[in-house]
């Protein structure tokens, strides 16, 4: 998707149709005339810098596609686009570091926006074990060592559930940001085998949906709870989730510190 080689009125518009808002609604939470951003939409008025800031934040556009509208609207990009070993992200790439690193014995993972692993902890190899050498060689994709039929799928207990859970937050992302390698990836990762949730999905009296994983014996279970950085103005931080696996069940948590203890990793 080439969206720079577009007008920018009919991006703008494209956006606001996808969040499901109209011309008026928009026009008063940005505080511009409805007129204007009509005149805007159809190409017969030029945004100003600031305006297409400010309906980019308005309309919740990712940060790598509010450089687009920028461009299309023959603006300067204003978020830069650098890599976490930058040295001006150096405080926020140790941040990630403390959390992985304080998460221990239980499994934590630092994924981009096209869930390519970014950063681990030592306790993801109780998720990766088993897992075919090609899907772990980098870039690494969470989702295709999650899902592929070489990759944790056969150890995952309720497939059809975690698959489904998967599946729905990339089917959100792609629907968020309109990006055309996360539609790729989506139909890729949906045509791996792992059949439909199981009946009942979600069971009942759950408060989440668990990933049951079967390793050294013993049926695991986790929940994962997923954290981002707070008002980034880098698109790499803006685009890194961290997402942090822990035991829903006593019996995980002994197997894990258990094996935490025999590689010599301190934890809670």
């Amino acid at each position: 998707m080439t969206t720079t080689q577009r007008p920018v009125g009919q991006l703008i518009r494209q956006w606001r149709e996808r969040r499901r808002i109209s011309q008026l609604d928009l026009s008063i939470s940005a505080e511009i005339s409805a007129r204007h951003l009509s005149f805007v939409e159809t190409g017969r008025s030029n945004p100003s810098r600031d305006m297409v800031l400010r309906l980019g934040e308005h309309l919740d556009v990712p940060l790598r596609e509010r450089n687009q509208l920028l461009l299309a609207a023959g603006y300067a990009p204003a978020y830069r686009d650098s890599g976490l070993d930058d040295p001006e992200l150096a405080v926020a790439r140790q941040a990630v570091r403390r959390v992985l690193a304080g998460h221990e014995p239980y499994p934590a993972v630092v994924v981009d926006r096209y869930w390519n692993l970014v950063d681990g902890n030592a306790s993801v190899g109780i998720l990766t074990e088993g897992v075919a050498p090609e899907l772990l060689a980098a870039p690494a994709n969470v989702l295709r060592i999650a899902l592929h039929p070489a990759g944790m799928a056969p150890r995952i207990q309720n497939l059809g559930e975690w698959r489904a859970d998967l599946l729905g937050r990339l089917r959100r992302q792609v629907e968020a940001t309109a990006d055309p390698e996360l539609v790729r990836l989506h139909d890729e990762v949906r045509a791996y085998p792992g059949g439909e949730p199981e009946a009942g999905f979600p069971r009942r009296g759950e408060i989440f949906v668990p990933l049951r994983l079967s390793h050294d014996g013993a049926e695991l279970s986790f929940f994962s709870t997923i954290a981002t950085f707070g008002t980034p103005v880098a698109i790499t931080l803006s685009e890194l989730a961290i997402e942090s696996f822990y035991p829903a069940d006593d019996v995980t948590g002994e197997h894990v510190r258990r094996l935490a203890g025999a590689r010599g990793t301190i934890g809670a």
